[in-house]
């Protein structure tokens, strides 16, 4: 041993600085090994100073503290920035990665709470709580919008306030969190945002897909699946407008119009079936 390392070591307070930077180089060591096991991404690009800034900030709004700010920053990059700088970083892969684990908590959440439902309507209620719609809603309130890294040509069509957009960087999050934090705190995180979606869902507050419902219906009353026909549609590719009508038998309803085909759908599915319920005098 050399002379300096003796020297330290004989000292008491050294020798306790020594112990404390070995425990904490422990915990490193094993989180980095944690995070590989679970398959978080290496060598990911290094983030800017005021970037990094902007993203320690945000962590208090979703009460998580990522050991890994890189990675963060990559649940936020959409696959635009990486089309225009010609590599692979971007939030895809993590995107896939949390709708399954949203999926599977929400799922545990449904189960264990609805004892007396059957399998077919906690499959009804799961399709709506994790929909783009629900997601999209669940950005905004966390503000993602804000921080989301968009490529130039995204940026200009209103890539920020599509709900497609925002609802994959709510799965990229859960997938980012994760990886960084374990199984507990990604289970955390979609409990407190995903149960009162629920309880709106089952309690009729909150959105409901009218075009699975009208489908039922349908199905059951006339033996038939309800048509949906595109009328018409307008303005520019960033901010177009779109009118569809079903038909049901010999009825049909709408036109209805939406910023999408699938929202227009909806809308004109949800004037079916409640004019359709209401026909048959049965509640909404």
């Amino acid at each position: 041993m050399r002379l300096f390392e003796i020297a330290k070591f004989a000292n008491p307070a050294s020798r306790e600085s020594a112990d404390a930077s070995a425990v904490t180089s422990k915990a490193d060591a094993s989180a980095s090994i944690a995070g590989r096991r679970r398959g978080c991404p290496a060598g990911l690009p290094a983030v800017g100073v005021e970037r990094k800034k902007q993203l320690l900030s945000f962590q208090k709004n979703i009460s998580i503290k990522f050991k890994n700010i890189a990675l963060f920053n990559l649940a936020l990059t959409h696959c635009s920035v990486s089309n225009e700088a010609q590599n692979h970083y971007n939030n895809e892969r993590l995107e896939f990665l949390g709708d399954s684990i949203l999926g599977l908590v929400t799922a545990a959440l449904l189960y264990e709470r609805f004892v007396e439902k059957p399998e077919g309507e906690l499959a009804k209620i799961k399709s709506v709580v994790v929909s783009e719609t629900i997601l999209s809603g669940i950005a905004r309130e966390l503000q993602l919008d804000a921080m989301l890294l968009l490529g130039r040509g995204e940026e200009s069509t209103g890539g920020r306030n599509k709900n497609a957009i925002l609802a994959d960087a709510v799965e990229a999050l859960i997938g980012a969190i994760y990886l960084d934090c374990g199984y507990a705190q990604a289970f955390a995180f979609v409990s407190r945002y995903i149960n009162k979606e629920i309880v709106n869902v089952v309690e009729k507050r909150r959105y409901q897909n009218y075009k699975s419902l009208l489908q039922e219906f349908c199905q059951r009353e006339f033996k038939m699946c309800p048509v949906y026909k595109l009328v018409k549609y307008s303005g520019p590719d960033h901010d177009r407008s779109f009118w569809v009508e079903v038909a049901v038998n010999t009825m049909v309803f709408g036109p209805c119009m939406g910023k999408n085909k699938k929202a227009a759908e909806q809308d004109a599915a949800k004037v079916a079936y409640e004019a359709l319920i209401t026909e048959r005098g049965e509640r909404v």
